[in-house]
């Protein structure tokens, strides 16, 4: 076969703003769920940049029944007069070019999330359509359209239909309206989750203090209601939703008090500190960086440590944490020594004496932000790390100095050194979790099939409920890469007991053991055997229960698993339909009709009560073969949001919790639990 040529005209070259339209995930993450609603999240992030540098105080988003969304702020308006390089309007510069706006230095935004200037072209470049208004004295006008050119062969991407127009309207309002209309050729879905888009919303107006936020859901709603004598459910219109305002004037205070409020404090009104300091940037002009936070302490052993840079969550955390941590743990050492809590005999406090019971927000606003990649969830910047532990230094410091605060201290003091002591008694926590990591033999015989394989990328877990599908699952599987772990009845709900206890339940114990990868605050990811843990339960009350209760145990002793994209739910089907040599599986009701539809006439059904009705065969096609199976990659976007469901479901506590899962409970899904999910295809890797 002859060579094929290749040179310099084989190069393709994407022109204007087609590139985010061809490699999307690039950009979004995703064309499902979360890439949707990334979109919006770029939109809003401009208007809240305006408010976090005091340019605007209300920011109104809206669901529009068309499927549209908009975003209006009272901000300065983005920029209408003419650039002189390129001979654009300001608006058309910030919708149609990428990395182009006024966040690359300290003169227009001190503090922005927008760093990478792709962000309101990305949402330009992924709509149907996009309109702009501007009102800076008068009114100004934009319309962009995408549209795939058949002759040429490409996307035109975010074209203006004209110039920016001057309506010649007068106006005393100020600010930017952006409504866009998602396409349905790049994403999987277009329907927006008011869930997901309201507690985003509530959370920034808790960074945001004194920040109103309106969001408006102008949607037709339904549900379905039961027939009369039970058969079938109808699909009824309800009213839409009524609109809500977040605004919050404590800010960080009260999102602390929010975030525990279902704990037990251990003093009354968190503390709460805000400095700006001078930091300098390598290969940056000096620069200042404004540090704010807030905490409080619960009677819990858990540590709830939440941090944003610029109002992006920072799951992964970053040197900011780190700095938070290391001041904390000065301050909290330094006061216990001069309180006499620590005696003079008595070792310093460790991190983990100061973390049990924290509840914490900590944001750090700054220019020239360095995330790690696009989706900004771990800050790099180094130099970050001093100024924020100073500023926790001489903040605690300071409020430990008010003679009204300083019971708060002496508790906060108290708890570290019961923490220690506890800590000092009670080593068998680190030698069992050391033992469950390292004694495959004492907690794996007769339970654990392990796979022949010894990369972690490739190798898969599956925690299988019940003796009877995991030994199904052990015929199905291909030895080389797939471990199959059986449970033998629910394991330990994690949410109500401590650590401790945790390691004295055998099918933890196992799992730890499994996983190999540690315990709690000494889990190392680095260590995992698996880099695919999977979920496999009956799609069924029980079967939810225990996909509920290992979540718990992941988010709760290995979260750096879920944050990685590690822990997944398999998704086996309800019914399989077939006739003859035609077979179709229906993951859910409504794709049974589907179904039933494609096989046609004399169709023979079968309901799929429990994993242990299907034969290896049948398990391995539907739910174990990546080319075939369906898996939902569990991702925390929102870790506050995420506690908060968890300790509802899993907690002490019940209130709420029937109501919560009347209006939730879908066996064969969990939206419901963890707030975003990633559906994951294997054999296409297309997400949602």
């Amino acid at each position: 076969m002859a060579e094929k040529s290749y040179n310099a005209d084989d190069l393709k070259i994407l022109e204007g703003l087609e590139a985010v339209r061809i490699r999307p995930g690039m950009y979004i993450g995703s064309t499902g769920t979360r890439g949707l609603h990334h979109i919006l999240w770029e939109i809003v992030d401009n208007a809240i940049d305006e408010a976090a540098n005091d340019y605007a105080d209300e920011i109104t988003v809206k669901l529009w029944k068309d499927g549209s969304a908009s975003v209006r702020d009272n901000g300065r308006g983005m920029p209408t007069d003419v650039n002189t390089k390129v001979k654009m309007s300001g608006v058309e510069i910030i919708f149609t070019k990428l990395h182009a706006g006024g966040k690359f230095d300290n003169e227009n935004y001190a503090f922005s999330g927008g760093l990478h200037g792709v962000g309101a072209s990305v949402t330009n470049a992924l709509s149907e359509w996009l309109e702009v208004e501007v009102y800076r004295g008068s009114v100004y006008k934009m319309r962009f359209t995408s549209t795939y050119d058949k002759v040429k062969k490409k996307w035109q991407c975010g074209i203006p239909a004209a110039p920016l127009n001057n309506t010649g309207v007068k106006t005393k309002e100020k600010g930017t309206f952006v409504r866009f209309m998602p396409d349905k050729a790049v994403f999987d879905t277009v329907e927006w989750n008011y869930d997901v888009v309201s507690k985003r919303l509530k959370e920034l107006a808790f960074l945001n203090k004194g920040v109103k936020i309106n969001l408006i859901d102008e949607r037709d709603l339904y549900e379905y209601v039961e027939n009369e004598y039970g058969e079938g459910q109808t699909r009824v219109k309800i009213p839409p939703r009524e609109p809500v305002s977040y605004k919050y004037d404590g800010g960080l205070v009260d999102f602390v008090k929010y975030l525990s409020a279902d704990d037990t404090p251990l003093y009354s009104d968190p503390l709460y500190y805000s400095v700006i300091k001078d930091i300098q940037l390598k290969g940056f002009p000096p620069a200042k960086i404004k540090i704010e936070y807030a905490l409080a302490h619960t009677k819990n052993d858990t540590e709830s440590l939440y941090s944003f840079v610029n109002n992006i969550s920072t799951i992964e955390g970053g040197y900011h944490e780190t700095g938070f941590h290391s001041g904390l743990l000065k301050t909290v050492n330094d006061y216990a020594r001069t309180s006499g809590v620590l005696k003079a005999k008595d070792a310093p406090f460790i991190a983990d004496d100061i973390k049990e019971g924290l509840s914490a927000v900590l944001t750090v606003k700054m220019a020239n932000v360095q995330f790690e990649g696009q989706t900004k969830t771990k800050l790099g910047n180094p130099e970050v790390r001093l100024p924020v532990e100073q500023a926790v230094i001489e903040g605690l410091s300071k409020l430990a100095g008010d003679r009204k605060l300083k019971p708060i201290f002496d508790k906060i003091a108290q708890k570290a050194k019961f923490a220690a002591d506890d800590r000092i008694k009670h080593r068998a926590e680190r030698d069992v979790a050391k033992a469950a990591s390292e004694n495959d033999g004492l907690n794996l015989v007769g339970k654990l099939a392990a796979c022949s394989g010894r990369n972690p990328e490739q190798n898969e877990l599956f925690i299988v409920e019940g003796d009877s599908a995991g030994g199904t699952a052990k015929q199905a599987r291909v030895r080389q890469f797939q471990s199959i772990l059986p449970l033998r009845g629910k394991p330990l709900n994690v949410q109500k007991k401590t650590a401790l206890q945790a390691l004295q339940n055998e099918e933890i114990k196992t799992l730890i053991s499994a996983i190999g990868a540690g315990f709690n605050r000494s889990f190392d990811i680095e260590k995992s055997k698996y880099k695919k843990v999977i979920i496999l339960s009956d799609a069924d009350q029980d079967g939810m229960h225990i996909r509920c209760i290992l979540l718990t145990f992941f988010f709760k002793y290995m979260r750096d698993l879920v944050n990685a994209g590690c822990v997944y739910i398999g998704m086996p089907p309800l019914y399989k339909v077939y006739k003859k040599d035609v077979v179709e599986y229906a993951y859910d009701d409504a794709e049974l009709d589907e179904k039933i539809k494609l096989v046609g006439r004399g169709y023979q059904l079968q309901r799929y009560k429990g994993l242990g009705e299907m034969s290896a065969d049948q398990l391995w096609e539907t739910t174990m073969d990546p080319h075939t199976r369906n898996l939902i990659q569990v991702t925390v976007d929102d870790a506050a949001a995420a506690s908060q469901v968890i300790e509802m479901l899993m907690g002490d506590k019940v209130e709420g919790r029937k109501e919560f899962l009347a209006q939730n409970a879908n066996f064969n899904k969990v939206d419901g639990f963890i707030e975003r999910v990633k559906f994951k295809n294997d054999s296409t890797g297309d997400s949602d």
